[in-house]
């Protein structure tokens, strides 16, 4: 079973979910309900659409850096089955999502902080 994102807004799309669209030079887009199909369709970019993932990475709104990211990558190379490689594969995959909540918790208290401090400076 294979998750996909959102062409977009970036959310999950799973399988049987979603529209397909498929463009003259074969670029398949996948777009997760039909609000995201309706703004492709109309050109708007989703770097200035406030509720996509994009527009929010773009204004330091949410973590766009890290490294837990680069492990997030699509890999189509097979490999055989290992029961160990498996086990490890999956608890390596549970530390990663542990690490990357506890760093976006600490870029949103941070990112409050900042504005908590700027409302305070204005009050007086």
């Amino acid at each position: 079973m294979r998750i996909e994102k959102c062409y977009f807004c970036s959310s999950n799309i799973y399988p049987g979910h979603g529209i397909n669209f498929v463009r003259n030079d074969c670029k398949m887009f996948r777009f997760c309900r039909s609000k995201c199909h309706k703004s492709f369709k109309m050109k708007r970019n989703p770097r200035k659409v406030k509720w996509t993932k994009a527009f929010r990475k773009s204004h330091g709104k949410e973590l766009a850096i890290d490294s837990t990211f680069d492990l997030e990558k699509k890999r189509n190379i097979p490999v055989k089955y290992d029961r160990e490689l498996w086990q490890n594969t999956v608890h390596a995959m549970k530390r990663i999502q542990e690490i990357r909540s506890k760093r976006q918790n600490q870029f949103i208290k941070q990112r409050l902080k900042a504005g908590r401090n700027s409302q305070r400076n204005r009050d007086w």
